[in-house]
């Protein structure tokens, strides 16, 4: 008996000190639920406290959202002074509809956290009242004490790591009809979904809200309660086909002005503004090839060059923005630049750059096979079809925002903005082609065109090595092997066998099998998601988005000239900024998520979140260090 009285005794004396760490208030209990108060630490640190409500529901039975919806409350919390408490954060809801009531419930075992602030000593009380329901509803109130005897608290792993409900990234808008609107979502992402609003008198809650799907994103459709309001701000719940949901926080805004004359204007404006864009220089050595051809030459000649190079340009651009929207209408979310993601793409891009150079360094003759061939302005059709080929990674001031709008309109308007950026690329050929004055200063040609020739291939070359950079971003060391056999087997072909060129493209299926290189990344970065956004901003941090790619040159050169310079990575430090990086060098469906939110349809896009603020300010795509230090600073 001794010797069992002391085993027990030894017992209860190693089981003290877990005791102790306990912050858990007495259970309230009833024949519907359990509940008790919790903390996620054991002691008032400058007399704050993380505390939750922890219920542990009976099945059947559920309390209250934030919004109940048609019925109910939900629950509160209360404390004598000086204890002040802040508002409770409520988990992802789930819909309960009842004889044509809908409410926003919430079952099961849940937790509900909170702060409490100005806590003296080693003690907080709490009142709380709650409703909790089944096929009838009764109201519960219970006094919780919770003991804060120091050290870490047992009780601490209930409380969420991450929030359950993060910011949106997709852009979403509210029809006057009552459909609501997801850009960048595709079918296949989408199995199920369900809106619950922040107002309970916003929407007809018990009614269903159907799930369609169009080449924009996918919609759903609330009924209204009344007049459309301004903005619609709550919780968007997406199931995918696997049966995993995620909660999305959304506001909606008004929907993308319409493309009336100034998107046109600007579509124009983007292209003319390409012409100086790093991407498209190899293509203005082609071009001066083609002047210096033109010199002396008759007025009719020039033009039809000058149509040849614009009927190549459009025919490219329609060509692309064809496949763009056809891609998008089947549910897939393809952007500008969206063929550059591809390993294979890349690789063909490069070969034809590196044909382009070595015909101007002299070793062949370039042609253009069939009829396309037997056209006088061959060469310059050629060279408009490169000049969109290489462009798309350049995205110009201006085009990003006529291109989202492009992709927010019907086929037919679409395909018009597209071809008004051709139209804007073509256009100073064209001018040299409608004014004969301008045509009649270009140089005559003559023996220093062989020497200016093979100095403008050095651009092209330059070009399919930065080509075979990006492809070994995206796939490593075997597809840049695979890119270099090619090219030996281009120079040994063209000159002399042209219809071996077509061994290459045997090599393209292997680039499939080459594997995934590291994401691009910045000191100090990580990788975007929108989680680990959310969980940065809860922090109360500010956060700073870089979403890139390895084929955007106005990317690499902003990051080289400004972001990962020394002062910039010094304001990040001093000013605690979070850094992510997202990498749209191959597909990722949350980056283009966030493009679309933010009505852009390619990269660079520049993001920063103030601390604090709910929107982000959206910084211009040439980056300078002082316009990253004021929007910082501000």
């Amino acid at each position: 008996m001794f010797r069992l009285m002391r085993f027990l005794l030894l017992l209860v004396l190693l089981l003290l000190p877990r005791l102790a760490l306990a912050a858990s208030s007495t259970v309230y209990s009833s024949p519907r639920d359990e509940v008790r108060l919790i903390s996620a630490s054991n002691d008032a640190q400058n007399g704050t406290v993380k505390l939750a409500l922890d219920f542990t529901l009976k099945p059947g039975w559920h309390i209250y959202w934030r919004d109940p919806g048609d019925a109910g409350f939900p629950p509160s919390v209360s404390a004598e002074a000086p204890v002040t408490l802040g508002p409770i954060a409520f988990p992802a809801p789930e819909f309960f509809s009842q004889a044509g009531v809908g409410a926003y419930v919430l079952s099961g075992h849940v937790v509900l956290p909170f702060t409490s602030s100005h806590v003296s000593g080693n003690q907080v009380s709490v009142q709380a009242r709650w409703l909790v329901c089944s096929n009838q509803c009764v109201p519960e109130q219970a006094h919780f004490t919770l003991n804060l005897t120091g050290g870490p608290a047992a009780e601490a792993g209930l409380f969420p790591a991450t929030p359950s409900i993060v910011p949106s990234p997709y852009a979403a808008h509210l029809a006057a009809d009552g459909t609501l609107s997801l850009t960048g979502v595709t079918a296949t992402q989408v199995k199920a979904a369900r809106f619950f609003p922040d107002s309970a008198t916003v929407l007809v809650n018990d009614a269903p809200q159907p799930l369609s799907f169009s080449a924009q994103g996918v919609q759903l459709h609330l009924k209204l309660a009344g007049k459309p309001p301004a903005a619609l701000s709550g919780v968007l719940e997406l199931t995918d086909p696997s049966g995993q949901t995620q909660a999305l926080r959304l506001t909606t805004t008004p929907a993308p002005p319409a493309a009336h004359a100034p998107w046109w204007l600007l579509a124009l404006a983007g292209g003319l503004i390409l012409n100086l864009m790093p991407c498209v220089f190899p293509v203005l050595a082609m071009k001066a090839v083609a002047f210096a051809r033109m010199g002396g030459a008759a007025h009719g000649h020039i033009r039809r060059e000058a149509l040849g190079y614009t009927a190549g340009v459009l025919v490219s651009m329609a060509a692309l923005g064809g496949m763009l929207l056809g891609l998008r209408a089947a549910g897939i979310s393809a952007f500008w630049g969206f063929q550059f993601q591809s390993p294979v793409f890349v690789a063909l891009a490069a070969w034809v750059i590196l044909a382009a150079g070595l015909s101007l360094a002299g070793l062949f003759h370039l042609s253009m096979p069939g009829f396309i061939g037997r056209v006088p302005a061959q060469h310059s059709f050629l060279t408009g079809l490169l000049a969109v080929l290489v462009a798309t990674p350049c995205t110009a001031p201006f085009m990003g925002a006529a291109i989202a709008a492009a992709l927010a309109l019907p086929p037919l308007p679409a395909m018009g903005l597209f071809l008004a950026l051709g139209l804007g690329l073509a256009l100073p050929i064209l001018m040299i082609a409608a004014v004969p004055h301008l045509a009649a200063a270009l140089p005559r040609p003559g023996r220093w065109m062989m020497l200016v020739q093979k100095l403008l291939a050095v651009p092209m070359f330059a070009t399919f090595v930065w080509l075979g950079w990006v492809l070994f971003q995206q796939a490593g060391a075997p597809a840049l092997a695979l890119l270099a056999l090619g090219a030996l087997t281009l120079g040994l072909a063209l000159p002399r066998r042209p219809v071996f060129v077509l061994l290459v493209l045997v090599l393209l299926p292997f680039f499939h099998a080459v594997p995934a290189r590291p994401a691009l990344t910045l000191p100090g970065a990580q990788p975007y998601s929108a989680s680990e956004l959310a969980a940065l901003r809860a922090q109360g941090r500010p956060v700073f988005i870089d979403l890139t790619a390895a084929w955007c040159i106005t990317c690499q050169v902003n990051e080289r000239s400004t972001l990962a310079t020394a002062p910039v990575q010094r304001l990040f430090k001093d000013k605690n900024v979070a850094v992510l990086v997202g990498d749209w060098t191959d597909r990722s469906p949350a980056i283009t998520a966030l493009l679309a939110a933010n009505h852009r349809a390619g990269v660079p896009l520049y993001l920063y979140y103030p601390p604090g603020q709910e929107s982000a300010k959206v910084l211009p795509q040439i980056l300078t260090p002082g316009i990253v230090a004021t929007a910082i600073s501000r």
